[in-house]
């Protein structure tokens, strides 16, 4: 059975210059990583598997690739309210983690969609972008007869009200959960692409790197062209 001991020194050993220059141009601290690649990561997580314990361990060591690591791992719908919440606090500065970790498992847990608003509402950059990529999330892959479509509508509005004055990666996830409104909710396709009309082109600094921010009307056409606007994701798990 491994031990987050030895989970750690097989992360500093896969380690890479190249890889932390990487992700030293998307912001993350120095201290916080080691620079392991994805593709080791996927590596690791698979002789780890439902090792939840060891998940939840490897979170707490702050370090990012071991949180990116335990969103792999753990289950969400085996984490408590408060487990859930206390990985939302500790994304700060690492948007891999408040962007994608944190939002794969609270999709997973059935207090996500309450965590996905109440974390919207945070006053913290990284909890309200995990709460806009959870709610996306949980459109991606909800039915949609157990979503609430005043709720979503409600939501775009705010999107569209509150979007020019938001911080930085919350305008980046905003822009995000009104792409997949367009694209997995049909019954709210024309309410997403007037939202999406409106906010136009979302300006976001993406630091020192080649990402962009995705127009959201092209985005949803695109999905709507290719005659896909509803079709669910099984997860949201990369």
């Amino acid at each position: 059975m491994s031990t987050v001991g030895s989970v750690m020194a097989d992360l500093e050993a896969k380690g890479s210059e190249k890889t932390r220059k990487t992700y030293a141009r998307h912001g993350v601290p120095a201290g916080r990583m080691f620079g392991v690649s994805v593709a080791d990561l996927k590596m690791i997580a698979k002789s780890i598997k439902q090792q939840q314990a060891l998940a939840l361990e490897l979170y707490a060591t702050g370090n990012q690739d071991a949180m990116y690591l335990a969103g792999m791992v753990a289950d969400g719908a085996r984490m408590s309210a408060a487990e859930l919440k206390s990985w939302a606090e500790g994304a700060k500065d690492l948007k891999m983690i408040s962007e994608y970790t944190v939002p794969w498992v609270a999709v997973e847990n059935a207090q996500g969609r309450t965590l996905a608003r109440e974390w919207i509402r945070s006053g913290e950059e990284h909890e309200a972008s995990s709460g806009w990529c959870t709610y996306s999330g949980l459109v991606a892959i909800t039915s949609d007869d157990a979503l609430d479509f005043a709720e979503i509508d409600e939501m775009l509005t705010v999107v569209v009200k509150q979007i020019d004055g938001a911080q930085n990666r919350v305008r980046y996830t905003m822009n995000n959960f009104v792409i997949a409104v367009g694209s997995y909710v049909k019954p709210l396709l024309k309410e997403a692409k007037s939202a999406a009309r409106t906010i136009d082109a979302v300006s976001v600094d993406m630091g020192d790197t080649a990402c962009d921010v995705r127009l959201a009307l092209a985005q949803i056409e695109k999905v709507e062209a290719a005659g896909r606007v509803g079709v669910k994701k099984k997860t949201i798990r990369c």
